[in-house]
């Protein structure tokens, strides 16, 4: 069973709870992901962060669709049961955005085993605000990488007011998926670790579904990844587990272009 990095929301109040900053913790079935070992990030430094009431994150991909995980979302179809938070470092903020969803499209043959994406359109588009680019080569897969959240900052925690970053470097395939790691648990077509060997610095519970990114060879912003899964928060040998966006790429914007966006 995999280990996401998402809460589950079970209580009617789970939404209005995300928005200060006190989602409880899930039970111990579920060791998923805050930045651990971040620091906070500053208004306006990424502009593109999102913050899902059922507990995940996301990321502005057009004006009116947000990208996150698959397994934050229960499947494809209407839904408005979903308010998205945008345009603040802090969950309490006065000027934050908030916006309704009205449709869920989650990856086609999901099943809880990669293909870990889904796009949520939102009622009325969000101006102002910069979206985030996704890799469509695999140029950008390798690296130093920024993850950001408002996920716990430990293992086990509570979810964040502000939203925290932090940096990590790329762990290959092989090494992700040897013996001392993951033991061949990871998708080496589809997913990307990054993580430290000594731990210490990771996504974790309350994280799925936000992005990974790094800067491009014109210094800006691109998603490389998006937050699916790990053993635990920031554990020696256990690094984060992202989907690779840009396997999914035209799937994705094809995707998003039916959505019209």
């Amino acid at each position: 069973m995999r280990r996401w990095r998402t809460l589950l929301a079970t209580l009617a109040a789970a939404a209005t709870a995300a928005t200060m900053g006190v989602l409880a913790a899930p039970g111990a079935a579920q060791a998923d992901a805050n930045v651990v070992g971040g620091t906070r990030a500053t208004q306006g430094e990424f502009p593109f962060m999102v913050r899902l009431s059922m507990g995940c994150g996301g990321a502005l991909y057009s004006p009116n669709l947000v990208l996150t995980a698959a397994h934050c979302v229960s499947g494809t179809g209407t839904n408005t049961s979903i308010t998205a938070t945008l345009g603040v470092v802090d969950l309490n903020s006065s000027s934050k955005i908030t916006r309704k969803s009205n449709y869920v499209y989650r990856a086609p043959g999901y099943n809880g085993n990669g293909k870990d994406w889904a796009l949520i359109r939102l009622a009325s588009p969000v101006t102002g605000l910069a979206t985030l680019p996704i890799a469509s080569t695999t140029a950008y897969d390798s690296g130093t990488f920024t993850i950001s959240g408002w996920g716990a900052a430990t293992e086990g925690g509570s979810q964040q007011r502000y939203l925290l970053k932090a940096t990590v470097p790329f762990v290959s395939d092989t090494t992700c998926n040897s013996s001392s790691m993951y033991n061949g648990e990871i998708i080496a077509s589809n997913e990307i670790c990054a993580g430290y060997t000594a731990g210490g610095v990771d996504t974790c519970q309350g994280d799925s579904g936000g992005p990974m990114f790094r800067r491009d060879s014109a210094n800006a912003w691109i998603q490389v990844g998006i937050v699916s899964w790990g053993d635990g928060c920031a554990r020696p040998n256990k690094p984060g587990v992202y989907t690779q966006v840009s396997y999914f790429a035209s799937t994705i914007a094809s995707a998003a272009a039916s959505l019209g966006g």
